[in-house]
């Protein structure tokens, strides 16, 4: 679904002036203020609910992982499990974590590079872009297979569960972007007693002949799915969505499968293909699931 070789082509072409004349950079800025363990003010006027985040260390099976925790200052809240994408965990993806939060979720968005390099690696996707990004990440992603995410997933999820802000009686959700798509699978499969949902949005590498391809695991889950699929990508790989189909029809799952008009990273603020109409869609419907499932 995700052709890297023509992906990093387009990374190549893209420049922080592009981003900056979009304003995006600056909107970033004003959306990602606050740091620390003390509740924080979203400054969002229709969502004046206070927020408390903080950067936290998890202990994994392969090390400690750094990560990003943020959740509503009073009350517990269903868990949710962030993947971010191949440039990683930064102010962008805390921006998205805390708008979650906001809806009344306990949001952990996980550093998947930490076995090498804690984050940020990037400040943003035009840092990645311009900065060799393809070239640095592919050492450290070489690490992330499906058994190394599921050993950290079992262990993101058991870190939730022990917090007091996580309603352990609820399910937990989780959601993945790019390459953490097929994350969000192996999470819902790692652990599925507690993972309700899983949503993937333009991620690559779901389907294979692999065992462990995300398509052939959907019957370990316990799950509800969102499968999330860019109009670019799915012109590569046209029969990706059927199989993802099928997956889950054979597997009993309820599964939203959907290509939107929209290219490979429109969901991600700081994605120079970001297309909020496309994006606010994606949103109500990861709402409506974890509405749903959680």
């Amino acid at each position: 679904m995700c052709d890297e070789s023509d992906l990093a082509r387009w990374a190549r072409g893209v420049n922080r002036r592009q981003f900056a004349a979009g304003g995006t950079l600056a909107a970033l800025a004003a959306c990602s203020s606050g740091n620390g363990n003390a509740a924080t003010e979203t400054g969002d006027e229709d969502s004046p609910e206070q927020l408390t985040e903080k950067s936290v260390q998890i202990t994994t099976a392969d090390g400690v992982m750094d990560a990003f925790f943020v959740h509503p200052a009073g009350g517990q809240s269903p868990g949710v499990i962030i993947w971010p994408d191949i440039a990683g965990l930064r102010d962008s993806f805390r921006m998205m974590a805390r708008r979650l939060a906001r809806e009344g979720y306990a949001v952990l968005v996980a550093n998947p590079y930490y076995r090498d390099i804690a984050a940020p690696q990037f400040s943003d996707f035009a840092d990645f872009a311009g900065n060799d990004g393809f070239q640095t990440v592919g050492p450290w992603r070489g690490k992330l297979t499906a058994e190394s995410i599921m050993r950290d997933a079992e262990a993101l999820v058991d870190w939730l569960d022990q917090q007091s802000a996580v309603d352990t009686e609820k399910g937990i959700g989780t959601q993945g972007y790019c390459m953490g798509g097929p994350f969000a699978v192996w999470t819902a499969a790692s652990v599925p007693p507690r993972v309700k949902a899983a949503a993937s949005f333009h991620g690559g590498g779901l389907v294979g002949n692999d065992p462990l391809a995300p398509v052939k695991l959907l019957g370990d889950t316990e799950a509800q799915f969102i499968f999330a699929i860019a109009e670019n990508d799915d012109e590569k790989d046209p029969e990706a969505k059927d199989e993802l189909r099928d997956a889950a029809e054979a597997a009993g799952k309820k599964a939203e499968v959907e290509v939107y008009p929209a290219d490979h990273g429109w969901t991600v603020p700081d994605s120079p293909s970001y297309a909020k109409p496309q994006a606010e869609k994606a949103w109500t419907q990861l709402l409506s699931l974890y509405d749903t499932a959680l």
